[in-house]
């Protein structure tokens, strides 16, 4: 295991795009580098991974520091607003070279400029469709995902983070502003900005206030790095609650939020040297919804489930 791993870490979903993707990114942030890409195998020329062998099955990189994953999946998923990453720029000069780079072949959500809360800000979704919200301010952390109550969500943005600081350990709410009567947008009471941690790394959240055509999906999930498997059921159980989307250790929450819950030792298991030993552990994978320790590592030592 890497011990470096986050433990909780933002997972992104491309149709075929992702060493594109993530190659552009980390071209783009000081302190970034490609961590590590796993490909997938030969030998699936057929069902729902036909065509993939070579593709992205799971990479790691990390930007300004941060820790992001990604997998070539398919087109089933769309990145949407409803989760963004807010960067915080140190100096004009670097917030006006990012927007530059994103908004090339991308939609701009709010222009960069002054705002009340901001000297500079800008909200872009770039050419690959993920939403970043750029900032200019000296404050630590430098990449922060933010989550985007809208829809039928809209308004249970304090409930949702309620419920998430008290899963996870080293958890807590650090600050929360309210919208007030009269604004703009908002309803009056709703989270304006809410700022939390789990586990120790923040987040950030607010409720939409408006008419959004988009929600929350499978296109970002929050990779959940778990050590035995009373922690992957606590999460499981705690988290889960659409069973019709539990697969492969994914789950969604009643928020509309997906996760993945997933064992620590998954990457061994998956990047031995001998592809037997890790075609059997994917082919294991693909059978669970929660994942059962046991069961991935007699896969890998090839005993009969």
């Amino acid at each position: 295991m890497n011990k470096n791993k986050q433990k909780i870490t933002p997972y992104l979903w491309f149709d075929d795009q992702a060493e594109e993707a993530i190659n552009f990114y980390t071209s783009l942030f000081t302190d970034s580098r490609i961590v590590a890409i796993n490909r997938y195998p030969e030998g699936f020329e057929e069902g729902p991974l036909a065509g993939m062998t070579g593709k992205v099955i799971h990479a790691v990189s990390e930007l300004a520091g941060y820790q992001f994953m990604a997998i070539d999946g398919g087109p089933l998923f769309k990145f949407t607003p409803a989760i963004s990453f807010f960067v915080n720029c140190d100096t004009e000069a670097e917030i006006d070279g990012l927007w530059a780079a994103l908004s090339e072949g991308g939609e701009v959500a709010m222009p960069l400029q002054a705002y009340p809360f901001s000297p500079k800000f800008g909200w872009i979704q770039d050419k690959y469709g993920l939403s970043w919200q750029l900032n200019l301010g000296q404050s630590k952390p430098k990449i922060t995902p933010f989550l985007l109550f809208v829809g039928d969500q809209d308004g249970r943005a304090e409930t949702a983070v309620n419920d998430y600081t008290t899963l996870f350990a080293n958890a807590g709410i650090s600050y929360l502003e309210r919208f007030e009567a009269g604004e703009p947008i908002g309803t009056e009471g709703a989270v304006k900005q809410v700022a939390f941690t789990l586990h120790g790394q923040p987040f950030l959240a607010m409720d939409g206030g408006q008419v959004h055509p988009f929600t929350f999906n499978e296109a970002i999930s929050f990779y959940v790095d778990c050590e035995t498997q009373e922690e992957i059921d606590h999460f499981w159980h705690t988290l889960s609650a659409h069973p019709e989307a539990e697969q492969c250790g994914w789950l969604k929450d009643k928020y509309g939020v997906s996760w993945q819950i997933v064992p620590a030792t998954l990457d061994e298991l998956m990047n031995d040297p001998d592809p037997e030993k890790s075609r059997r552990v994917m082919e294991a994978m693909l059978q669970m919804k929660k994942f059962e320790i046991e069961g991935l590592e007699r896969a890998y030592k090839g005993i009969e489930l």
